[in-house]
């Protein structure tokens, strides 16, 4: 698993180094989510950190110019977009990947507590709870980084938008949960060696937060 694991993120690396990126922070920050606050038991911990590195990796299927596009996507280019939760647990399943925890991870990262996200309009508990998870963990990332149209929130600015959108967007009693995390490990958590994760020490692929101080 972890060489396929591997060979799909080089693959997301060469198509869009920005979103590369962003998957090896989200999924430092859910190692660091998890460590404090660990789930019930070890695999669920595991699938949560992977799946939070692979989240984005149906962006492998969407266009290059879609993907680095600098202003507003048009509707066209806003519907093709929304394809890449799909597209990413096709991905994994086509390389062996059966675990359905990770495939709801990449599938469901999008849906909102509200029932108004894509693909499918799951809402509240209906959408698996490592989805609802990694939706925090990804939303707060995007929040605070820089892109090269906009500069990224504080974490002060982005913990008052995530609490804002709680009950509406992300599950409440899981942002709080996220939002107790130290401020230091928010703003740069440690970066996750997938090999360790695994505990198969042969065969890694590093993923470094690249956040800039």
């Amino acid at each position: 698993m972890l060489y396929a694991i591997n060979r799909l993120l080089q693959r997301l690396s060469d198509k869009d180094r920005e979103t590369f990126e962003h998957v090896g922070r989200v999924g430092a920050l859910a190692q660091c989510w998890v460590t404090h606050y660990p789930l019930a038991g070890l695999e669920d911990r595991q699938v949560f950190i992977v799946g939070c590195c692979v989240h984005d990796v149906g962006k492998i299927k969407i266009e290059t110019a879609i993907l680095q596009k600098t202003c507003k996507l048009d509707q066209g280019e806003w519907d093709r977009m929304r394809t890449h939760p799909e597209s990413g647990s096709e991905l994994l399943m086509q390389e062996g990947m059966k675990d359905a925890r990770l495939l709801d991870i990449v599938k469901y990262h999008h849906e909102r507590w509200d029932g108004s996200g894509y693909p499918t309009g799951l809402g509240s508990s209906r959408i698996p709870r490592l989805a609802r998870m990694c939706s925090i963990v990804d939303a707060f990332d995007a929040m605070i980084s820089d892109r090269p149209y906009k500069k990224g929130k504080t974490v002060e600015q982005a913990k008052v938008e995530l609490l804002e959108q709680s009950g509406i967007q992300f599950d409440e009693e899981l942002v709080r949960q996220f939002l107790s995390l130290p401020d230091h490990l928010l703003r740069n958590p440690p970066a996750v060696r997938l090999d360790e994760v695994a505990e198969q020490g042969d065969l890694f692929y590093e993923l470094t937060s690249h956040r800039k101080n």
